[in-house]
């Protein structure tokens, strides 16, 4: 058997004995995303995190951004266009050069797919020697940190079928990949002619694991050197062992539950309020996520110009959540449960295993709007389902983990998702008050005096309800040094790792 096909025979049977670890001189990831297809707009995300593909702009551990593949950019005086230099030298995978029109091809079949770009005023991407220039419509302060997103990254042509779908992943980065194995695996080796510094580990490989429990066990039996994603019970054994390095940062991430605005229990603030207050947050982070705090408002302290420590915190009250109730008209039933108008006060909360500490906050949720009188019912299935629920209008409440770092300017996943009628934001929800303010700053007008309005607008309306801030962890075995924690999860920093010696 293959190592390729050993690790896919793992990640499918989730096997509960460890493994002897691999006797050679390849760098194992495991990860809980899926490898959908050789595909930039759906798995993007882990070629440019396994250091295979890049994007024009790069962005430092403090959001600052960088230069990537352009060596630098900049914009007219009206903010209408804006041009990036090329670096010079890069080839592709493939042995191709890396040509200002090449970096056209992949942004306009990027832009042409579902995605941050689309959503861009762009009316033009143009290539001259060493250089591409984005026109647009109306000013757009935030464009470069659009670019440093993973579905703008900049692949060779022969990437793509003539339709624009991906087909190969043929990248710019300091490693190729040699074999892959959708859904659940992938190879590479170091790029001999990559423009920058080479990697110091010649081989690594990813695998997609979805179990918690078989990421860690990994980790423990030394089958896997960089074990990412893992929950609080785990990191609390693998802290025990010699062997192994658990890293942990905070991030700029949020446990939110997605409102259904437009449902007749909740398109009124102050249902949304009594769900709020209902909610014992410091108890779930502690207790759940080994997290310090809950989450006070919807931005974690991470999220740089947009939490704002003068804002009233959210917390826990269930006589004010019972009072608002009442005042809605909602009175208990012999059950418990409220009702009215004939109606039972019940609702489905839809979640996601991938992450496994959504389930358990789930399970406590439950408890505690009983507690109010409010009947939830679990359902944990695809996170697919999320965003389709969002689509078709079906779903009533989500729980989720929003990252607000995969554009490295927050402005980016604010307008999508609420603004924007994101898959994973508001749901029924506008405010014209919040859209004029974020659209200004997207356009570059005012500053921390505007962010903080608009975060105070969403703690007000509460189109969505924040629960606890994250604090990614992972796994790495002793065999290796020099690994880090990218907190906006752009890369795994597997180019500067060493092994031990």
């Amino acid at each position: 058997m293959t190592k390729l096909t050993l690790r896919a025979a793992l990640a499918l049977t989730c096997l509960s004995m460890p493994m002897l670890a691999q006797a050679d001189e390849t760098l194992d990831v495991v990860a809980q995303f899926e490898i959908q297809a050789p595909e930039p707009s759906t798995s993007g995300y882990i070629f440019t995190r396994m250091g295979v593909a890049e994007t024009l702009v790069n962005a430092h551990s403090d959001g600052t951004l960088t230069p990537g593949l352009a060596t630098s950019w900049e914009v007219s005086e009206d903010g209408l266009t804006w041009a990036f230099a090329l670096r010079d030298g890069v080839l592709f995978h493939d042995g191709t050069k890396m040509t200002a029109d090449t970096v056209v091809n992949a942004l306009e079949i990027a832009r042409a797919k579902p995605g941050p770009l689309q959503t861009l005023p762009i009316t033009g991407i143009a290539a001259s020697e060493g250089t591409v220039t984005v026109t647009l419509s109306e000013p757009f302060a935030a464009l470069p940190a659009f670019l440093a997103e993973f579905r703008s990254q900049i692949l060779s042509p022969g990437s793509f079928a003539p339709d624009g779908t991906g087909v190969k992943i043929i990248g710019t980065g300091p490693y190729r990949i040699t074999a892959i194995e959708p859904p659940l695996s992938l190879d590479a080796s170091a790029f001999a002619d990559y423009w920058g510094a080479a990697p110091h580990i010649a081989d690594v490989s990813y695998t997609g694991v979805s179990r918690v429990e078989t990421r860690a066990l990994m980790a423990e039996s030394g089958e896997a050197e960089f074990v990412f994603g893992l929950d609080p019970a785990s990191v609390s054994r693998l802290n025990m062992l010699d062997t192994v390095e658990v890293l942990s940062v905070a991030i700029p991430r949020t446990l939110l539950i997605k409102v259904n605005a437009g449902h007749p229990f909740l398109n009124e603030r102050d249902a949304r309020r009594a769900l709020s207050l209902a909610i014992d947050r410091t108890g779930i982070a502690k207790a759940v996520l080994r997290y310090p705090e809950g989450a006070g408002q919807l931005f974690p302290p991470s999220v740089a110009g947009w939490h704002d420590d003068t804002l009233a915190p959210l917390g826990q009250d269930v006589e004010a959540a019972k009072t608002l109730l009442r005042n809605l008209g909602w009175a208990a039933g012999s059950d418990g449960i409220l009702r009215r108008d004939g109606a039972r006060f019940e609702l489905t909360l839809t979640t996601y295993p991938d992450r496994p500490e959504l389930p358990l906050v789930a399970a406590v949720l439950e408890q505690q709007f009983r507690a109010i009188g409010v009947d939830l019912a679990i359902n944990t299935t695809n996170s697919s389902e999320i965003p389709a629920g969002h689509q078709n209008g079906t779903l009533e409440l989500g729980l989720i983990a929003r990252n607000f770092s995969l554009i490295p300017d927050p402005i980016g996943t604010v307008l999508s998702d609420y603004v924007g009628n994101g898959d994973w934001g508001a749901m029924n929800w506008q405010n014209e008050g919040f859209t004029a303010l974020v659209r200004g700053l997207a356009r570059g007008e005012g500053g921390d005096a505007e962010r903080a309005q608009a975060a105070g607008i969403l703690q007000a309306e509460l189109p969505i309800i924040p629960i606890a801030w994250y604090q990614q962890t992972l796994a790495v075995s002793d065999k290796v040094t020099g690994a880090t924690i990218d907190p906006f999860e752009r890369s795994f920093g597997l180019q500067t790792m060493r092994w031990a010696e």
